[in-house]
């Protein structure tokens, strides 16, 4: 783990799904950094509130508060921004993380699983970032506290450029978040609001336990890594505090993938 430093004081960030995996990682690195958090979730209070305290305990950091939210849900949604304002004053970083997978083969494939997949990933991001952008043009620029507006990082996935067989709905999410992130930025650089993208390779959470939980399941997830080894949460959770910061200003636009080098498609080191 990184040493703490003080880059986002003063700052107060929104992590939605924080409470396991990529998510509670965030929502510890930016906490470790300085920032006040909000750890969004929709299960599992208990969990959520022990992350949150032990944000709040960290020597430098800011103070942390759970909050349940459907992010599929737009009064949800806005409810969440309201408490995070009326607690902490105003939103500075938002990362719309909250996601899930509802696999199965495309012929089989439900309308109910496809529209739920599309309701949480997909939507659940544009609220969250549209809300987001409504809190900084209501607040203004705060040149003492961080040179931009405001930040969003979207959480993303390596499936937005690799297809994902068994998975049509979860990786025509990740592809459209491309473009809002994208289009964002378009239209609101000018402003200095920043977004970007986080696209993690495969990060040994519980949501994919059978590729890593075995050596042999393991063995084989390795080969789809050139860096030969599984991404931890820790890894997803250093790039986005570094988004957050002032260290990364001129970033914008962009997707960082975080995978290990799993985009290099290594299935061609030996010309395919």
């Amino acid at each position: 783990m990184q040493k703490p430093n003080n880059r986002l004081a003063g700052q107060t960030a929104i992590v939605t799904g924080a409470n396991s995996g990529i998510g509670e990682a965030i929502a510890i690195a930016l906490g470790r950094d300085g920032a006040n958090v909000v750890v969004n979730y929709i299960s599992h209070p208990e969990v959520a509130e022990e992350i949150a305290q032990k944000i709040s305990h960290n020597d430098i950091s800011g103070n942390a508060i759970a909050i349940k939210c459907d992010v599929s849900k737009e009064d949800d949604v806005i409810n969440m921004f309201k408490q995070t304002v009326d607690h902490f004053g105003t939103v500075d970083i938002c990362v719309p993380n909250a996601g899930l997978q509802k696999d199965s083969a495309m012929h089989e494939m439900s309308l109910a699983d496809w529209q739920l997949v599309l309701d949480v990933n997909l939507t659940g991001q544009f609220l969250c970032a549209r809300e987001a952008i409504r809190e900084f043009l209501k607040r203004g620029m705060r040149p003492t506290i961080s040179k931009s507006l405001g930040k969003i990082i979207h959480t993303s996935s390596v499936h937005q450029i690799i297809p994902w067989a068994g998975h049509a709905n979860y990786a025509a999410t990740k592809g459209a978040i491309v473009m809002l992130m994208e289009s964002i930025c378009q239209e609101y650089a000018p402003l200095k609001v920043r977004c970007n993208s986080i696209a993690p390779g495969a990060i040994k959470t519980p949501i994919n336990k059978s590729a890593w939980d075995t050596p042999e399941a393991l063995q084989e997830l390795n080969k789809l890594i050139p860096y030969k080894r599984i991404g931890i949460p820790e890894d997803i959770g250093s790039a986005a505090a570094w988004l957050a910061s002032d260290e990364s200003e001129y970033v914008n636009g962009t997707t960082i993938f975080v995978d290990g080098g799993m985009t290099c498609y290594p299935g061609f080191t030996t010309n395919g």
